[in-house]
């Protein structure tokens, strides 16, 4: 939306978006943003607060008093949780023991292709249930985005399922599928009342998928390749969860 912003304004359409990633906007400098400290998928805070949601656009609108740009205000306020943030995570799937040592790349590998073995029966009532699904934007069946993933973990350029993607775009949406897979397998059970953060915090401190993140982020973040110290700085893991890996 930044780069649009950037055609529409040539056109004599004024823009002012809303920013999720601060780092994104700040290279893209579209004419007029508002970065929210906000939950990825939820620009304006939480559903329900019609108060708080107006005070963000308001803050967003505001932005058009501005002149010449680039204009990248932070809005000031945390979102206020949601009214169902006690909820808790039900979970009769039952994973393979944790991985406790990320030296053991063989077992961690073999742990995440068990764990997406196990959610898949959610994962496609999820789909017959609700006729829809978010994961496929890779291209991958999601079994062979965990694999692609898990190679990573023995070398930084595995050959790509796909030919006609380069190894890291096509990891970017393998990961996404992969988070989608899980959140959608897990909501298909049979009485879940999980949040979103609920459900992220059970993803970013339960699960082999993230424990793989982890390891490449801690390998990557130093790493004298630009394309992938960039990739683990920005793609691996959500801001929220910088330098909090359990695994460690």
């Amino acid at each position: 939306m930044s780069t649009l912003a950037h055609y529409l304004e040539e056109g004599g359409i004024p823009t002012s978006a809303i920013s999720l990633i601060r780092e994104h906007t700040v290279k893209i400098q579209p004419p007029r943003a508002l970065w929210v400290p906000f939950e990825l998928g939820r620009p304006l805070g939480v559903p329900g607060n019609a108060g708080f949601q107006k005070r963000v656009l308001l803050a967003l609108l505001r932005l058009f008093e501005a002149g010449n740009g680039p204009v990248l205000e932070d809005f000031p306020e945390d979102a206020p949780p949601a009214p169902e943030a006690q909820a808790s995570l039900i979970c009769p799937v039952t994973f393979p023991k944790p991985v406790v040592q990320l030296d053991d790349q063989e077992l961690l590998h073999q742990t995440l292709q068990q764990e997406v073995a196990e959610l898949r029966m959610w994962y496609d009532l999820g789909v017959a249930k609700r006729r829809r699904t978010t994961v496929g934007t890779s291209g991958l069946e999601v079994e062979a985005a965990a694999k692609f993933l898990g190679d990573f973990m023995f070398t930084d350029a595995p050959a790509p399922p796909l030919n006609n993607v380069s190894p890291l775009s096509l990891l970017r949406l393998a990961i996404e599928d992969l988070k989608s897979f899980y959140f959608e397998a897990m909501t298909a059970q049979p009485g879940q009342q999980a949040t979103s953060t609920t459900l992220a915090k059970w993803f970013w401190s339960e699960t082999a998928a993230a424990k793989v993140l982890f390891l490449l982020q801690e390998r990557w973040k130093d790493s004298a390749n630009p394309a992938l110290k960039e990739f683990s700085r920005l793609l691996l893991i959500p801001r929220a969860y910088q330098g909090k890996s359990p695994y460690s």
